[in-house]
């Protein structure tokens, strides 16, 4: 008779721990629109990228929003990114830096907009709005005011293309070739001109 409420509790107590070890689980869908709702979101980023087993790029961002579920698959860098290219021998190559990006990764072309500033292996600086780079045709290109800065001119123009490395470049519509300094000079014979007050 004393074995009798041990026995009862003992059988509760597994009917409980059999009714506990059923794992019921419930998949909730959640209906969220895939043009504005990033399939991943990522915070300071900093990645390299290679190609042809060489490491390529160097990509520093704020923030990184995949929208590979939209009508046109996207990567989106809202809060702007940096870049550092390096040739075969891990030297830096160029830098690049622009407010926003986009990746279109279908195509598997970049936009970037907004002071968008690209050195090159020679030291030539270029200042845009909107630039362009096509990886499958190995392509930069713009249809937007170009400011190009070279050790012996100034040179600016609207619609730029070039290869990818930044060194063999053609403007479409030059709208100015100044020789090196000649804002600086300039700017000297201005302001000794202008009468003192």
């Amino acid at each position: 008779m004393r074995l009798l409420p041990l026995l009862m509790a003992a059988a509760v107590v597994c009917l409980c721990g059999g009714a506990c070890s059923d794992d019921h689980r419930e998949t909730i869908a959640i209906s969220a629109d895939p043009e504005t709702f990033p399939t991943m979101r990522t915070l300071n980023v900093s990645t390299l990228i290679s190609d042809s087993g060489y490491t390529r790029y160097h990509i520093t961002t704020p923030l990184w929003l995949m929208y590979e579920e939209a009508q046109e698959p996207h990567w989106n860098f809202p809060d702007g990114m940096f870049i550092v290219r390096f040739d075969d021998n891990m030297n830096e190559d160029g830098t690049f830096t622009a407010d926003t990006a986009t990746y279109f990764s279908g195509k598997r072309i970049w936009r970037f907009d907004r002071n968008v500033r690209m050195r090159n292996t020679d030291g030539d600086r270029f200042l845009t709005q909107q630039l362009f780079w096509d990886q499958n045709a190995r392509k930069i290109y713009s249809d937007s005011f170009i400011h190009i800065e070279r050790a012996d001119r100034t040179i600016e123009g609207y619609g730029f293309e070039s290869d990818e490395s930044m060194t063999d470049y053609t403007i479409r519509r030059p709208s100015g070739i100044f020789p090196a300094g000649a804002f600086r000079q300039g700017a000297r014979s201005d302001s000794a001109s202008r009468p003192a007050n």
